[in-house]
């Protein structure tokens, strides 16, 4: 009985129909307004996916890999585009918000679908505490160009100061003072947030330090998401005009500076100096998929959600391949490893124009504001949809009489952001988002495979090219592991050989465990391609994102495993009992 009903699917009519009567609402008149059009939903995946990545960490990308960075994002656009056509697909067959929770209940069950929604928290939620410092980072450096200084205690998190106070007093109480730490560049961060640290106010023998531009980007996103989609779509759109705008005006401008000797060498460190890079660059390209929440608020969600979808990937290819190789051909890439490598090719260390580096800075405050606010509307409706099958309570799928958007789920996932936001220093997220994002992707072109055998009549509007990949795949999963047995023997022998030294036998396991998954994975893949015969796109989905997924390491897998440990508690203290799915099954 419980393994009946823990892996028990939702047939695509049966999700449509509980969409249509208000299912898990407690008011079945309030529902979403139907709003969006291509060019809206579009807007919302540019909104997503240019933000962070070109603004600052393809700085670092083009650091580690060189000009070749630009193969980077050809390869991760590639990798996502076989994703975009599955979700593409999946939105065509089941166009309800939800995004991979609800595909995957479809495909695979309650259980797992349970286990992406709670993995989508980190893509959404937490991921957006993450672009929440690094607007104010970006806000504050702003109004320092226009000589205004935010307080520092104001504009930085607790941890950082009170562990870099820990660290400077550490070093003073060795005998070391204060003008010779300062002449080591590496203390240098440490002393400025140790400085914020011995100036900040006391109240109640507790220093006042938080991030409040952070909390106040936070609070003004949450209001628009809650006011309604129309404030929303015309918010975004204003915004995404803006700072396409100035990437295309930095790609042509740029152009006239560009040295063709800085290409070379293209790739100074070889693939592995590419591939270093993969989880900044691939973090750029997550936020697509939050178009898909979006469904219930489309004009035509099963016919404008897969075109939004494939339209906003390709733009952003290209606005990254562009930048990639203007910055890499402005800049020697040495260089490149600043947080703000635009505003430095185009500043007093590259041509000089600082007029183009100060709108590159309110560009950037733009760009990370639209990443928000997508993601910031995509959580509350993941909530939404699962609240619809009993998993959660029922306020979480509450629909305002008046502004029709999830409100309390909303209110909940601003909470969620903004607090943090406010204190905390989180340096893994990005790596946690990735893994969380890409656990989806794997589901979903998963997904896509089960149901075109399960459901090969049900309506698609949008269908995936089939391409039999009964041979393909197995030939393919041959040749890899085969050049790299043959290439990089030396590798090969290394990741089978265990070494007694500084690392124990449990942590060189541990840093095996991706690729020895994914390797296996490759192998179970290729049998049931060849077995039952399933489309090659798909397929090819699930190969190229498991891949990226052993690139993040193992460090983040155990963080990721103890989420989903936390994920599962709830399910089964609260979710599996309380079900509809099982309500149904016992009447």
């Amino acid at each position: 009985m419980l393994k009946h009903s823990l892996f028990r699917k939702k047939s695509i009519q049966q999700i449509q129909s509980d969409v249509e009567n208000g299912f898990g609402d407690g008011e079945k008149t309030h529902s979403l307004v139907k709003t969006l059009s291509v060019f809206d939903l579009t807007m919302f995946g540019i909104a997503a996916v240019v933000g962070a990545g070109i603004f600052s960490t393809i700085g670092n990308a083009a650091h580690s890999g060189g000009p070749a960075v630009a193969l980077l994002f050809v390869f991760t656009a590639i990798a996502c585009g076989f994703s975009v056509l599955c979700y593409a697909e999946f939105a065509s067959l089941i166009p309800v918000s939800g995004s991979a929770y609800t595909y995957a209940y479809a495909a695979f069950g309650e259980l797992f679908a349970w286990i992406i929604g709670w993995g989508l928290i980190m893509e959404y939620a937490v991921g957006n505490i993450v672009v929440a410092i690094s607007w104010s980072d970006y806000f504050t450096s702003l109004l320092a160009g226009y000589g205004i200084q935010f307080p520092d205690y104001l504009s930085m998190d607790y941890f950082t100061a009170a562990q870099a106070a820990t660290k400077v007093e550490a070093e003073l109480a060795h005998g070391l003072t204060l003008e010779e730490l300062k002449k080591n560049l590496d203390f240098a961060s440490l002393l400025n947030a140790y400085e914020t640290w011995n100036h900040a106010p006391v109240i109640a023998g507790v220093r006042l330090i938080c991030d409040l531009p952070a909390f106040f980007i936070n609070a003004v996103i949450t209001a628009i998401v809650y006011v309604g989609i129309k404030e929303s779509r015309v918010t975004t759109n204003i915004m995404v005009l803006l700072k396409v705008g100035v990437v295309i005006l930095v790609v042509v401008l740029g152009a006239f500076y560009v040295n063709p000797s800085n290409w070379s060498p293209f790739a100074p460190n070889g693939l592995s100096g590419v591939m270093q890079g993969v989880s900044a660059v691939f973090f750029a390209y997550i936020g697509f998929d939050a178009i898909s929440t979006t469904a219930e608020e489309c004009k035509d969600a099963q016919r404008d959600l897969p075109r939004g979808m494939i339209y906003s990937l390709l733009i952003c290819t290209l606005l990254y391949i562009a930048v990639a190789l203007v910055l890499t051909g402005m800049s020697s890439y040495k260089l490149l490893n600043v947080g703000d490598p635009l505003a430095f090719v185009f500043g007093p260390e590259g041509v000089n124009l600082q007029w183009v580096s100060g709108i590159i800075a309110l560009s950037a405050v733009i760009a990370m504001a639209s990443v928000m606010l997508v993601f910031q509307l995509g959580q509350p409706r993941i909530w939404m949809a699962i609240s619809r099958d009993g998993l959660l309570p029922k306020r979480f799928a509450e629909i305002h009489p008046r502004f029709k958007t999830p409100s309390f789920s909303t209110i909940l996932t601003g909470l969620i952001v903004g607090i943090p936001s406010l204190f905390a220093n989180i340096t893994v997220v990005t790596d946690l988002t990735s893994i969380g994002t890409l656990f989806a992707f794997l589901l979903v072109s998963g997904g896509v495979m089960v149901l075109e055998k399960s459901e090969p009549l049900a309506e698609r509007r949008f269908k995936i090219p089939f391409v039999n990949s009964k041979y393909w795949v197995p030939l393919m999963v041959a040749l890899i592991w085969g050049s790299v047995a043959v290439l990089n023997p030396e590798g090969m022998q290394e990741f089978f050989t265990l070494k007694l030294g500084d690392e124990s036998l449990w942590t060189q396991l541990g840093q095996r465990i991706p690729l020895a998954t994914y390797g296996i994975g490759t192998i179970v893949l290729a049998y049931y391609c060849y077995t039952r015969e399933f489309s090659l796109i798909p397929a090819l989905a699930v190969l190229s994102v498991g891949y990226l997924m052993t690139e993040l390491g193992s460090a983040n897998w155990i963080r990721f495993a103890i989420w989903l440990v936390v994920g599962l508690c709830i399910y089964f203290l609260y979710g599996y009992r309380k079900s509809k799915l099982n309500h149904i099954s016992a009447n």
